[in-house]
């Protein structure tokens, strides 16, 4: 029988409801795949990396990336991280932070942290109490640790480590325990990623056989930073000593003209200050408290029973009155301070009586300042050349301060310089016992 001649019956037009419904599929699709591709792109680390902020070429077991603020430090860190738990390189890698709440807060947690640069289908597991991620698909494990506690890393073994902030770290001898439990697999590295400082840990990571360096400056991210930021920091800071470190991410050397030396800080560095005979909490209040503000500082320190003084804590920032006041006084209670210590010079009576007011019982003595800020620092940085005084752990701002400030040039007010000078005064340059029994103000 021939091949049918008749023609195929045109298919029907569809409903205009099918027609939609199909339009409406189509657009779902399409937008399913630039959805996908835009994820695509927002997480592919070597496009979206600088260079520098690339893991280096070749073979190497130290990388130290020393770059100033907001260069995009942490961003490497969780990138390198999610890069090697990911493909399976490394099994077990020690993540560690200058506090325990530095790595859940910054490198986990954070803006630029291993949980907001991992997409959907790579983000770990996260164990706040067991201080774990975990990666399902290759059963990587990354444990977070704290550098001020170092013995939390003498039993457990690792093939990987990366190190955030370390010229702020409290117990640099963290360093070591990290480097001796690098005992599994066969390519052992770590990543070390701080704003430079001049630290004998920071010294000898550069001078180490083996490590590559990689600099950077606040700049060099423009692109990723809030409008107007680093113009604002530049003006504020370019040409000063601060700012090339901070910035620029330079090792600096001692200042010429600073009263400080980092050698005398170091030597004398310890964890922990002994038991002490007496304690105060001294105050440099700022004038105003609004966002330009200079800060308030505010710093703990004692003398031990045998005859060194002890530098507890900086909790110098800017703050409103009833914040600093309140500050202070958690201070006063913690370490058990004989007595507060303020600066009267700005707001004179003011200041005692923001503290009574949250606190009646605190003693409270007031200080007037007589003589200028250079002549009243001179006799406590001559205490640090003689070795008589300790600072408990790594105060980096205060120590940062310290070394940089020089009082013929500088164009910034030295707050936590101030309140140390004010607490050191107090407890190793004053007659205390007999002043405490009959005065509430002195002038110095």
């Amino acid at each position: 029988m021939p091949p049918s001649s008749k023609k195929p019956a045109p298919s029907q037009p569809l409903s205009a409801e099918a027609t939609r419904a199909r339009l409406t599929e189509i657009n779902a699709e399409l937008r399913r795949r630039i959805d996908a591709r835009a994820q695509a792109a927002r997480y592919d680390w070597a496009r979206n990396a600088r260079p520098e902020q690339l893991q280096p070429a070749g073979e190497w077991r130290r990388w130290l990336l020393l770059a100033g603020r907001g260069f995009g430090k942490t961003r490497v860190l969780s990138e390198t991280l999610r890069a090697w738990a990911t493909s399976g390189r490394y099994r077990r890698i020690a993540l560690v932070a200058r506090t325990a709440a530095d790595v859940r807060d910054v490198l986990v947690e954070g803006q630029s942290g291993i949980l907001a640069v991992s997409p959907d289908g790579e983000r770990p597991t996260w164990e706040p109490s067991r201080r774990r991620l975990t990666w399902p698909t290759t059963g990587t494990i990354a444990t977070t640790y704290s550098a001020e506690e170092p013995d939390q890393l003498r039993g457990p073994q690792h093939d990987a480590a990366l190190l955030d902030e370390v010229a702020a770290w409290s117990r640099p001898e963290t360093y070591d325990q990290v480097v001796m439990g690098l005992r599994l697999g066969v390519d052992p590295r770590i990543v070390i990623a701080t704003t430079p400082r001049p630290t004998p840990l920071v010294r000898s990571l550069l001078a180490a056989e083996g490590t590559v360096v990689t600099r950077g400056a606040t700049r060099d991210n423009l692109a990723n930073l809030a409008p107007g930021v680093v113009a604002d920091l530049e003006r504020r800071y370019a040409g000063t000593r601060l700012g090339r470190q901070e910035l620029d991410g330079e090792i600096l050397d001692d200042s010429a003209g600073a009263l400080w030396r980092w050698q005398w800080i170091d030597a004398a560095r310890v964890a922990r200050a002994p038991d002490l005979r007496r304690v105060v909490v001294a105050i440099d209040p700022a004038a105003s408290s609004h966002d330009e503000s200079d800060e308030t500082g505010i710093v703990v320190a004692g003398v031990g029973h045998d005859g060194r003084a002890y530098v507890l804590a900086d909790a110098s920032g800017r703050y409103r009155p009833e914040e600093w006041a309140r500050t202070a006084l958690a201070l006063y209670r913690e370490h058990k301070a004989d007595c507060i210590v303020a600066e009267a010079n700005n707001g004179g009576e003011m200041v005692a009586a923001t503290l009574r007011v949250h606190d009646r019982g605190a003693n409270v003595r007031t200080v007037h300042a007589t003589r200028g800020k250079a002549t009243r620092a001179e006799p406590v940085a001559a205490l640090y050349e003689q070795a008589r005084v300790s600072h408990c752990g790594a105060l980096a701002r205060l120590e940062d301060q310290l070394t940089t400030w020089d009082p013929a040039t500088s164009r910034t007010s030295p707050d936590r310089l101030d309140a140390l000078v004010w607490a050191l005064t107090e407890v190793m340059l004053t007659d205390a016992p007999a002043r405490l029994a009959t005065e509430d103000h002195y002038d110095f």
